[in-house]
């Protein structure tokens, strides 16, 4: 385990390196506790561990639902269905910020257009959307899904939901509890 003390704040960051006794994988948990009290203040784990991961209650009923599929397939080696999850909640995701089209193609560059879409992610959109073509709308005789290929694209389908839906969260809370603290 190590801690880190920021600035003058009491508040201590740890990183700790965890086994999972299922896949026997290992985990980086960073996590904190709250100042005042003992309760824990917030933790991330990275990767998720396989097979555990929650989805975020910031994110829609429909994104947690295909978003979990994706995480669960990856952890049962399913990497067909976690692309075509993966892609479908890339779709639902667009849709639920409003993009518009008549494909996942027009929906990501409608909300790219917005500026709801860095570069960046564009650009991987259109990654996953392409790779989870080809098991969603499938060709004879076309090779499966890569393990690689799944794994980046449901990396990616996380980082886009953070930032679609857990750091506009996290930018709002925070903006409400200094808005809110007595001096």
């Amino acid at each position: 385990m190590l801690k880190r003390k920021r600035g003058s704040s009491n508040k201590k960051l740890n990183f700790d390196l965890y086994q999972c006794l299922n896949c026997m994988a290992y985990v980086h948990v960073f996590w904190s506790a709250a100042e005042a009290g003992h309760s824990l203040y917030d933790y991330t784990a990275m990767p998720w561990p396989i097979g555990k991961a929650k989805a975020s209650e910031n994110w829609p009923p429909d994104v947690q639902r295909f978003w979990t599929q994706a995480h669960e397939s990856l952890g049962i080696k399913n990497w067909d269905v976690s692309a075509v999850m993966a892609r479908s909640a890339v779709q639902v995701t667009m849709r639920d910020k409003g993009a518009v089209g008549k494909d996942l193609y027009t929906e990501i560059e409608d909300l790219a257009a917005k500026g709801d879409l860095p570069p960046l992610m564009r650009e991987w959109s259109h990654e996953v959307r392409v790779l989870g073509n080809d098991s969603a709308h499938p060709k004879p005789n076309a090779p499966p899904t890569t393990p690689q290929d799944a794994r980046d694209i449901v990396q990616f389908l996380d980082s886009l939901l953070l930032y679609l839906y857990d750091y506009p969260k996290r930018i709002s809370d925070y903006r409400l509890r200094r808005k809110t603290k007595t001096p």
